[in-house]
């Protein structure tokens, strides 16, 4: 499997129409998690064990991993958790307008890819037009969770959402980074780092109430 696509390609740039929150989940009304790149997906699926009552969402942009969790979603017969494949940047506002107002409330991007030239930049996943779109569907108040282990890309995700004014940073005072994920579930990548004792850089922000997407 590749380990990177380019979200780029023709291919990529066909928007997808998403299954509505209606057919995803038996409890549709329930507040909704949304893992951007969700990858093998392991991060969602203890989540979605431990709290029923939240619904969860993993969009990710290589579909045959995507069929691999699903597998292991049906398995474990998790109604309140779905894995979608898709270029978020092209299909995910259209998607986001089925849901009620506020019903987003947290959005998760852990250790994108770091497309490190700086003419591949334009790939990367975390751009305005995607915070835009969070922005305009999620709860006052709700959150959204970055992490990397790679502090230049780690810049360049703060950088863009402080330029958007639609999210404000958690205040942690003299420190640049969460010292740990607050959800206490982690990624694959997240253990792997922690294993080879890799430096992991992490920040929350909040939706800024005062703010509104026009």
């Amino acid at each position: 499997m590749r380990q990177h696509v380019n979200p780029l390609s023709q291919f990529f740039q066909l928007p997808l129409s998403l299954p509505s929150k209606n057919v995803l989940f038996r409890n549709s009304d329930h507040p909704i998690h949304l893992d951007i790149g969700s990858a093998k997906g392991e991060f969602l699926i203890e989540l979605a064990t431990k709290y029923p009552d939240w619904n969860f969402v993993g969009l990710e942009i290589r579909e045959p991993l995507v069929s691999l969790c699903e597998k292991k979603r049906r398995e474990l017969e998790l109604n309140n958790l779905k894995f979608l494949f898709c270029n978020v940047n092209v299909s995910l506002d259209e998607w986001l307008s089925d849901f009620d107002y506020g019903q987003l409330k947290r959005v998760s991007i852990q250790f994108p890819d770091p497309w490190f030239k700086r003419k591949h930049f334009k790939r990367r996943v975390l751009r305005t037009n995607l915070l835009n779109s969070i922005a305009q569907y999620m709860c006052n108040d709700g959150e959204i969770f970055i992490q990397s282990d790679i502090f230049k890309l780690f810049e360049y995700m703060t950088s863009t959402i402080d330029k958007t004014r639609y999210f404000k940073r958690k205040d942690l005072g003299d420190l640049k980074s969460l010292d740990c994920n607050p959800y206490n579930v982690q990624t694959d990548r997240e253990l792997f780092s922690l294993k080879k004792n890799l430096p992991i850089y992490r920040a929350m922000y909040i939706r800024n109430s005062l703010l509104f997407v026009r």
